[in-house]
């Protein structure tokens, strides 16, 4: 696996994306754990800040992850991050407040024009798939 698609390779594109302000550095809490050749894993751990009013992770922050991630992944298979053109989110089962939250991102295909990467969040507990989602990007642009 090359230094500019491993793991290290990962954790500064999140750094980044967590100290870049606005809607982004909702992100400042996930942490990647591995990856690389286009795949992202990591984790964080569901703070009250991101709960809605049910006392559950809110949907909303689990779209952000699964784009923020899946972007992560398709960066890492060496390809332009994109822009999307279809994101989508099953929410299965909740997560409360202090629970750790893995996320497993895998790029599925980067074709000439659109990439296709899928996405899985657990509840590291006791696996229990919390949410699975993934999006289209569109990827023609020069690097």
């Amino acid at each position: 696996m090359s230094a500019k698609r491993g793991v290290e390779f990962l954790k500064s594109i999140a750094e980044y994306y967590g100290k870049a302000g606005g809607h982004d550095s909702l992100t400042n809490v996930f942490k990647v754990t591995g990856g690389g050749d286009g795949r992202c894993i990591g984790e964080f751990r569901v703070a009250k800040s991101h709960l809605n009013a049910a006392g559950t992770l809110h949907g909303g922050f689990i779209a952000t992850i699964v784009d923020h991630v899946t972007s992560y992944a398709l960066m890492s298979a060496d390809s332009h991050p994109g822009t999307s053109v279809d994101l989508r989110v099953s929410y299965m089962s909740p997560a409360k407040e202090n629970d750790d939250v893995i996320v497993d991102a895998k790029t599925l295909k980067v074709g000439k024009s659109m990439a296709f990467i899928d996405c899985v969040l657990k509840r590291k507990s006791d696996g229990s798939i919390i949410a699975q989602g993934g999006q289209t990007k569109y990827v023609n642009f020069k690097k």
